[in-house]
């Protein structure tokens, strides 16, 4: 399940340098999957997708820091919990509930990203 910002974000920058994946970004900012990840050129999704990774796609959140879903691995592979909630002063770093996936998915997911 990857974990999500909810609208009580405070935008205090803290949880954007603990994630391991750089799938944390700022109000407004575009973002693509090569944001920090191995990942380039035309690549398929551990879901089936095909996507550019290079592209710039739209921010999700134009008030407050967001996760890329398909970037959030809840930190799994690199620490015992998601670093983003454990860090936040608001507890707004709660998990999405559109987003459940087992650990084995998420194990996965962090092997795409990082080319392992």
């Amino acid at each position: 399940m990857a974990i999500i910002i909810t609208d009580e974000c405070i935008n205090c920058d803290a949880c954007i340098s603990e994630c391991p994946n750089n799938a944390i970004y700022e109000p407004d900012q575009e973002w693509s999957y090569s944001d920090e990840t191995e990942l380039s050129g035309t690549v398929t999704t551990p879901d089936g997708r095909e996507v550019d990774a290079d592209e710039e796609n739209e921010p999700i959140s134009d008030e407050f820091y967001f996760i890329v879903a398909d970037k959030c691995t809840e930190c799994k592979g690199f620490h015992d919990e998601p670093q983003c909630a454990s860090v936040c002063p608001v507890d707004c770093c709660v998990p999405d509930e559109n987003h459940v996936e087992t650990e084995d998915a998420l194990l996965a997911k962090k092997a795409w990203l990082h080319g392992e």
